[in-house]
């Protein structure tokens, strides 16, 4: 699993219009190529009467699945500078496409690159780019005399807290970084003098602002 990777919070949406042709960008994170290609269909039946349906993902952890498509638009002119977009944006696992309804003027091979390009920056923009980051649940126990100053001590520290229960003892959910989270352990472990009790649950993703 990646440490971290650049993506797209939910799906989004935006209309632009260009010289009388109206560009819908959507784009949708996705876990897998399947789900790319799922929501690809997706989009292609609800514009079915659309002109064109031009899409392109990148969906892995190394970025090795990728594909795009013109739909019927002159090679090179709608699929690659989706493609682009994403690229230089360094996104990870998301899909985007831009459907075409045409408007009656012809664009030019120039023209059409930079409507595809600004719709699928128009559809990044809706979806709102985020930073995923791998964080590891770490569960703390610790008696009641210790609370006030290992929540201080966290506070400053700046650790994602989840739910705190509060039993015979008080158990705190803490969200360190993965890659910290064995030095997080030796640190709290310190700082309590010894006397807690830590558990390691899985990693998983956390949404930061991009």
């Amino acid at each position: 699993m990646l440490d971290s990777y650049k993506t797209v919070q939910d799906y989004g949406e935006k209309q632009i219009i260009i010289k009388k042709s109206r560009f819908i960008g959507q784009a949708k994170p996705v876990e897998n190529e399947q789900e790319a290609l799922s929501f690809i269909e997706e989009i292609r039946k609800r514009h079915w009467s659309a002109t064109h349906n031009c899409f392109a993902y990148v969906a892995g952890d190394r970025d090795q699945f990728q594909k795009q498509s013109d739909d019927g638009e002159p090679q090179g002119t709608a699929g690659k500078p989706i493609l682009e977009i994403i690229k230089q944006k360094e996104l990870k696992n998301v899909a985007i496409v831009v459907t075409r309804y045409f408007g009656g003027v012809m664009l030019g091979a120039g023209g059409l690159i930079r409507a595809y390009a600004d719709g699928a920056q128009a559809a990044l923009e809706a979806a709102r780019i985020v930073t995923k980051t791998l964080h590891c649940k770490v569960k703390i126990e610790i008696d009641y005399p210790w609370l006030g100053k290992l929540e201080n001590e966290l506070r400053h520290r700046g650790i994602l807290m989840g739910q705190t229960e509060f039993t015979d003892r008080v158990a705190l959910t803490c969200l360190p970084l993965a890659a910290e989270s064995a030095s997080f352990a030796a640190w709290v472990t310190d700082l309590t003098q010894g006397q807690c009790v830590i558990t390691h649950g899985e990693p998983e993703y956390v949404m930061h602002p991009a």
